[in-house]
């Protein structure tokens, strides 16, 4: 189970929206600088604030990467592979004893 968030989904929001106004308001300023100054602010750490910034960037297709969807889906889909593989190995595993039983009766 993942780690409780220490900041609600609205403060996240709002914080990301104050350093896109600050970048649209001041040209040139670096998105590290601006999450900084905003994150003193607020009381949230800059490099927690870049990742915010970052991961809304990617999710609006601005930057490339994975968006946060599309990295959920696949977690979700890692986590039936596995589920499916230890199935997979329990049946095979059941066969051979089974097979195994059925050639000792004979």
């Amino acid at each position: 189970m993942p780690a409780p968030r220490k900041y609600p989904d609205e403060i996240r929001q709002r914080a990301v929206r104050l350093v896109r106004d600050r970048l649209a308001g001041e040209p040139g300023l670096p998105v590290s600088r601006a999450c900084r100054l905003v994150g003193e602010q607020l009381g949230i750490n800059g490099d927690t604030l870049r990742n915010w910034v970052q991961r809304e960037r990617v999710d609006a297709g601005e930057l490339p990467g994975t968006s946060g969807a599309d990295a959920t889906r696949m977690a979700e889909l890692e986590k039936e592979n596995r589920e499916l593989r230890r199935a997979n190995t329990i049946l095979r595993q059941a066969s051979a004893y089974f097979a195994q039983a059925e050639l000792d009766r004979r």
